[in-house]
């Protein structure tokens, strides 16, 4: 059974939650009920994106959030296109096998399906201008590439543990934004705003949980990639 909705008082109390416990909890939430979020609750998880850094402090995120059921569509439209290329050409053959992959591809498929139902979506964007590294239609070079994508997503990741303390369900896409010209068209972004990631938010109809990950001596190098100087026994990591 999920857990009854709270009080919009109540859901901003809980962000209190320990740091840690946020973190080790967090998952991607894609079933969510159709009940409304309070505008409260949302700009505060945004004010929260808000204080993580970016490139050179250009604090240059803008957020476009999405109630319409006009504008949930069309960005639906998108979504199942470049749904069934993704679940063509890379998904589907992993889910034949891999059980993991396949309660995720039935989660994504119930998200796409309901979403227009989805109370709020979170457009992400990031502004174009020299000094944030870029102007429109000019290449980037990686490392002002990296810099400037890269200030999009502490912000999300700070918004997502908003979330997550609150108990509101949230992930992170970007599949309806495949297509950045018909992305901006739809959300009335002018050429210098680029959409980078959807958030949908909603109160959950399951719950957050404990997640399974890679333990960290199979993903860390030391120096050089490949000396995997703490691979061996599972060690425990102290706070």
């Amino acid at each position: 059974m999920p857990e009854p909705i709270p009080a919009t008082a109540d859901a901003l109390a809980r962000l209190d939650m320990p740091l840690v416990e946020a973190m080790m909890t967090q998952r991607a939430i894609r079933r969510v009920r159709p009940d409304p979020v309070d505008d409260a609750i949302v700009l505060r998880c945004i004010e929260l994106a808000l204080r993580a850094p970016t490139g050179a402090n250009g604090q240059n995120w803008e957020f476009v959030v999405v109630k319409d059921p006009r504008i949930k569509k069309k960005l639906q439209r998108r979504y199942r296109i470049a749904w069934r290329v993704f679940h063509r050409t890379s998904i589907r053959d992993i889910a034949s096998y891999d059980d993991e992959m396949a309660k995720s591809v039935k989660a994504i498929e119930w998200q796409l399906e309901h979403f227009t139902e989805i109370p709020v979506l979170v457009i992400a964007c990031l502004r174009l201008g020299a000094r944030d590294g870029k102007v429109p239609f000019v290449p980037m070079p990686h490392a002002a590439a990296s810099s400037f994508y890269g200030s999009i997503y502490p912000s999300l990741q700070n918004l997502l543990l908003a979330a997550r303390s609150m108990g509101l369900g949230a992930s992170l896409i970007t599949l309806p934004l495949w297509n950045v010209t018909s992305a901006r068209r739809v959300l009335g972004l002018p050429l210098d705003v680029t959409p980078c990631a959807v958030v949908p938010l909603g109160w959950p109809k399951g719950r957050y949980g404990p997640t399974t990950r890679r333990p960290v001596d199979e993903v860390v190098h030391l120096d050089r990639y490949g000396n995997r100087a703490w691979f061996g026994p599972r060690r425990t990591l102290q706070n």
